[in-house]
């Protein structure tokens, strides 16, 4: 049997080694460690090997890197009175380690909601239309407001991206009937933009031919030159409006 003597002074050393062990603490390089000293803010410190002083000082890990972290689908009514699902992913980081634990109970947690929060406050002053063609200004407008707002947790929002609009199956079939129908009139007022235009040629070429007598002559050369060409077995000739006219002042002298 062991004496007492020996079990207490091994006791003793082991709470020595492990005070002495727990006074040592590691830091990487993306840490720091927020620091109290009987409760009191006392510093941040790291990376590397620090010093915390057990029962008296306590630290507090604090992680640097950017954190991704996915919205959960919001159920967003947009201007127009259209319900969509909509998601999205936000990137972050901790700058400041002090205010992340003493502004805010738990950042990762604070900062989820109030992205939620705020993706469907934004989106709903939005029509789907905005929401659907216009993304990259939408995920601007997020990552201000909770960049702003989270500025207080020592926290930086480098960026927010809308992932998916979901739209209801009904809601679909109307925007591909509503997206044909414009092609439709797209497509009618290019044809008659294109009928305006060949109108104008012509008029144009008219007055040019009436200005001068030889082009119509030229005109019907070229045109008997591609009836010729085409190969066709039968061949129509133009008569000639001046050998009309010929026929006509005859006429005229006969009566």
């Amino acid at each position: 049997m062991l004496p007492v003597d020996f079990i207490l002074y091994a006791v003793i050393a082991a709470a020595v080694i492990f005070a002495v062990v727990s006074i040592f603490r590691i830091l990487r390089e993306y840490e720091r460690g927020v620091i109290f000293t009987l409760g009191r803010y006392t510093g941040t410190k790291g990376p590397g090997l620090i010093i915390v002083i057990p029962f008296v000082q306590q630290m507090v890990r604090v992680d640097l890197r950017t954190i991704v972290h996915d919205v959960p689908s919001q159920d967003v009514i947009s201007k127009d009175n259209v319900s969509v699902k909509v998601n999205a992913v936000i990137y972050y980081r901790v700058i400041d380690a002090e205010k992340s634990v003493i502004q805010v109970e738990d950042y990762s947690a604070a900062t989820s909601q109030l992205a939620q929060t705020t993706l469907r406050s934004v989106l709903g002053k939005h029509d789907l239309d905005t929401m659907l063609g216009e993304r990259d200004k939408l995920n601007d407008d997020l990552q201000n407001i909770l960049d702003q707002s989270t500025d207080v947790w020592g926290i930086k929002v480098a960026n927010v991206e809308i992932k998916h609009v979901d739209i209801d199956e009904s809601m679909v079939r109307a925007i591909a009937r509503q997206a044909e129908a414009e092609r439709n009139r797209r497509a009618r007022i290019i044809n008659a933009e294109g009928e305006r235009q060949a109108a104008e040629e012509l008029v144009r070429a008219a007055n040019i031919i009436a200005q001068e007598p030889g082009a119509m002559q030229l005109r019907y050369l070229s045109s008997l030159y591609d009836i010729a060409n085409e190969k066709n077995s039968t061949i129509v000739f133009p008569f000639p409006m001046d050998l009309l006219k010929g026929f006509e002042g005859l006429v005229t002298k006969e009566g």
